[in-house]
């Protein structure tokens, strides 16, 4: 059975170390589910950077799908699964973007590759070519050769604010076991059930 925590964030603090030990590439891959302008779910990988009782952190081109589905319908849902823990955990809540302050202070620990980066891709539109994206590259590395890499205005945070918690954690039989934590607002306690698998 899993252990009920009065704080969801303590028992995810503790299964995220434990993948952080055990799994082979990204322990904080997360998959972040978004709702499209005509109702069409979409989904797909991002990286958790950081998280606390504030919510869930993942950045991006805020010109991207993601991005713009999060600016036009603030809620969306993440799925961690750790397949060498047999563990997942699945969150639903409202959106918000991170402060300016954050996002630069995040964006200044990146590889300075990777800061170039946010600015020649213009995620999620048609690439021509490769050609096409590497001459991008090419010129925004020459117009930043020297000093620090300043944040692209349309490179930021986004943070998820659950108010559902799930805690799925595999069993025999799939007999599975599931927790999960729900709250009617942001800032309202948590009320704890257990599932059928």
């Amino acid at each position: 059975m899993i252990r009920e925590h009065p704080d969801p964030l303590s028992l995810f603090g503790e299964w995220y170390a434990e993948a952080a030990k055990s799994e082979p590439n990204d322990p904080n891959a997360v998959a972040l589910a978004t709702v499209g302008p005509d109702g069409t779910p979409s989904v797909r990988m991002v990286l958790l950077k950081d998280y606390d009782a504030a919510g869930f952190v993942f950045y991006t081109n805020y010109e991207s799908r993601k991005g713009r589905h999060l600016q036009a319908h603030a809620k969306a849902s993440m799925l961690f699964h750790w397949k060498s823990l047999r563990r997942q955990v699945r969150l639903e809540g409202p959106v918000s973007p991170t402060t300016p302050e954050e996002a630069d202070a995040y964006f200044a620990t990146r590889a300075r590759g990777s800061q170039i980066g946010a600015w020649a891709s213009e995620q999620s539109r048609p690439l021509e070519s490769r050609f096409a994206l590497e001459k991008r590259v090419a010129e925004y590395t020459a117009r930043h050769v020297v000093g620090t890499v300043p944040r692209p205005p349309h490179w930021s945070g986004f943070r998820l604010k659950p108010l559902l918690i799930e805690f799925w954690q595999d069993g025999a039989f799939r007999l599975h076991d599931r927790l999960e934590y729900s709250r009617g607002a942001p800032e309202a306690p948590w009320t704890t059930r257990t599932l059928y698998p």
